[in-house]
């Protein structure tokens, strides 16, 4: 973990603290999506020039492997011979235990707890028990249209991917938005491109959750700052081994639970990548339509960049 600095559990809390924006909306269970008006939408759909659809979600993995220890379901309910002919209908079941590192995913505000709290300041206990989420659930977000901003740090560094545990800091976000002739700013989504999809067609599979390149925490005051809605990446946005001693994920307690912003997980952004590179600009349209589960923690997800 070269060039990725330990932070302190004491100054880990101070970082939280600082970022958290607990009492700020209503309904606060949409959290930053809040700051998502119609004004932002039409800002959104003004960066659509050529109309290219950009899909960032995953295949739907079945296969069992070191980065997905549990496959996504997919079988055959009806093949077309148990139901009177003419027409003849062919049926699936799907389900996932979405929560991991192969299935794309959005992460709503019930998903994450930092010392015993939601966002908001909602005890988690209270909130969310077997029957699902009261609080933050993903039925409360409802569909996002926003600017979205990619942040492809392999173009800038001129590399193929980042390896595993490589931390992209504060500086590094600044640098790749004058690099790429970006901004990040208030309501908008930003998508970080590490690589880990290109390095696994060409390299293969690792675990992800054990070394995975990411934000370090130093990195969050600053995307705090510029007021996003959204974040997301082709990883789970946080850098692993964590920095933070006693917090595996500190990004996401920061991000989800001290911010309220909601997370998107394992987008492949390689097709996404060549079409900025192509277009020659790095802003779009993205459009984040979470199915709508009462009381569910999160939701599989196809979001959609739109040049």
């Amino acid at each position: 973990m070269s060039g990725s600095p330990a932070v302190s559990r004491q100054e880990f809390d101070a970082i939280f603290a600082a970022v958290r924006t607990w009492g700020s909306w209503s309904p606060a269970d949409r959290g930053a999506w809040n700051r998502v008006t119609p004004e932002q939408v039409r800002r959104a759909t003004a960066l659509v020039r050529s109309g290219t659809a950009v899909p960032l979600g995953l295949p739907w993995d079945t296969r069992a492997g070191p980065d997905n220890d549990r496959p996504a379901l997919h079988h055959m309910t009806d093949l077309g011979d148990v139901e009177p002919p003419e027409p003849a209908t062919y049926k699936d079941f799907i389900a996932a235990d979405f929560h991991g590192k192969a299935v794309s995913h959005l992460d709503a505000l019930a998903h994450v707890a930092y010392r015993g709290r939601l966002y908001d300041g909602r005890t988690a206990r209270e909130a969310v028990d077997a029957s699902g989420a009261r609080f933050g659930s993903v039925a409360a977000l409802g569909p996002l249209v926003t600017k979205g901003v990619l942040l492809d740090l392999p173009a800038v560094l001129g590399v193929d991917w980042l390896e595993p545990g490589h931390p992209v800091r504060a500086r590094d976000v600044a640098d790749a938005e004058r690099a790429l002739g970006v901004t990040v700013d208030d309501g908008c989504a930003v998508l970080l491109r590490s690589g880990r999809f290109r390095r696994r067609r060409e390299i293969g599979p690792w675990d992800v959750g054990a070394a995975s390149a990411g934000l370090h925490v130093d990195a969050v005051p600053l995307l705090a700052e510029r007021a996003i809605a959204l974040l997301g990446g082709d990883g789970d946005s946080d850098l692993r081994p964590s920095p933070v001693e006693g917090v595996h994920s500190p990004v996401h307690a920061l991000a989800v639970a001290a911010m309220g912003v909601p997370l998107l997980d394992n987008l492949d952004l390689e097709a996404l990548s060549a079409a900025c590179a192509g277009a020659g600009r790095y802003e779009f349209m993205i459009v984040v339509s979470p199915l709508n589960v009462p009381g569910g923690t999160g939701s599989p997800v196809n979001p959609v960049a739109i040049l």
